[in-house]
């Protein structure tokens, strides 16, 4: 009896061994992914000193890297001006103006997977939804009727069709099979946010205060919106007067304004991200932090850039600051949320203006 049990033991340690040594080899969940895995991945846009480049700097920022597309490709450049990088699962899509690209890479090796250069025409923001990537474009700078939103194929990389916008397409983001875009106005101006049924490609345009830019979602699922607001000019570019800037909340089941903060006439807020329930936006260089749901803007910032403020990011209590620089590298500004204490500063990429985490 004492033996079956004995057996019955061993039978069972050798089956639950057998099992967990196969779900080690059958599952790659926790092998390295690559080199950039588990860390921040910082885009510059370039400029006429050189390249549009991607950096990386690890998770706890001791270390970090520049130029990592060129340095894992033959020295191949992504060209000016890196707009934006969109990812889905394991690729990273590069949104590159100028050249009307978006480059494909391993987001984790940035060993170059493909390219999508054929129905773009200069191309700013992505995003994924399913196996389809939309890609707002400005179309063409003498013509404000031109432009569009690109519908490209993930499986091979092909503009398979367009959807007509307003002017100035610039932030596309998606939720509940609609795409949120937002209209800059491109080298002019507009005030409209368009909502497209992804499913029917009908589109519905919500007004905003002038030059909507960042779009995010708060934690009820709304859309907030960061509306710049613009400067008005003479024929001889004298200054005579400034539209009002704005964070609106859109409700994503009515489309329209649930409610409206409007800035003082002459301040021109840019930059904002939404996070467990605050909002954190800059004005003047300095940035400020209010609940989602407030009604008023803050009077006291938390952090303030040393230099040209370019790039904001919160994530993990930390608030991360970008200051471009496009004659040299610009520098990444890592301060603690809680105490405002600056953590570490690191060199980075050309023109840097977005930060992602990988």
């Amino acid at each position: 009896m004492k033996i079956n049990k004995l057996l019955s033991a061993l039978f069972i340690f050798s089956v639950l061994l057998f099992n967990s040594c196969s779900n080690d080899d059958d599952g790659s969940d926790n092998l390295p992914k690559g080199a950039y895995e588990n860390g921040i991945l910082i885009s510059g846009e370039g400029s006429g000193a050189g390249t549009g480049s991607v950096s990386f700097v690890s998770e706890d920022l001791s270390f970090s890297e520049n130029l990592i597309f060129k340095k894992n490709n033959n020295d191949l450049e992504l060209g000016t001006f890196l707009q934006s990088i969109a990812f889905n699962d394991s690729k990273a899509f590069i949104v590159v103006d100028n050249t009307n690209t978006i480059t494909v890479v391993d987001r984790y090796t940035f060993e170059y997977e493909g390219e999508i250069t054929e129905g773009l025409s200069a191309p700013r923001f992505m995003t994924i939804v399913g196996n389809k990537g939309y890609v707002t474009n400005w179309g063409s700078t003498s013509d404000d009727t031109d432009d569009f939103v690109a519908v490209v194929d993930l499986s091979t990389y092909a503009v398979e069709g367009t959807i007509s916008v307003g002017n100035g397409p610039e932030r596309i983001i998606a939720k509940g099979g609609k795409l949120f875009v937002s209209h800059k106005g491109a080298y002019t101006t507009n005030n409209i946010v368009s909502v497209i049924d992804i499913a029917t490609e009908n589109l519905q345009e919500i007004t905003v205060k002038d030059n909507p830019d960042e779009l995010e979602f708060n934690s009820a699922g709304n859309l907030v919106v960061l509306s710049e607001g613009r400067t008005i000019y003479d024929a001889d570019w004298n200054v005579i007067g400034n539209t009002e800037g704005s964070i609106s909340t859109i409700n994503t089941s009515s489309l329209e304004v649930d409610s409206e903060i409007v800035f003082a006439e002459g301040e021109h807020p840019s930059l904002m991200v939404v996070n467990n329930g605050d909002i954190y936006y800059a004005s003047n260089g300095k940035v400020y932090t209010i609940d989602e749901n407030a009604g008023s803007l803050s009077t006291t910032s938390i952090v303030e850039s040393q230099g040209y403020l370019y790039g904001l990011e919160v994530e993990n209590d930390n608030i991360y600051l970008l200051d471009a620089n496009f004659s040299d590298l610009s520098e990444l500004h890592v301060y603690d949320l809680g105490t405002q204490a600056k953590i570490e500063t690191v060199s980075v990429a050309l023109g840097a203006s977005k930060i992602y985490f990988n």
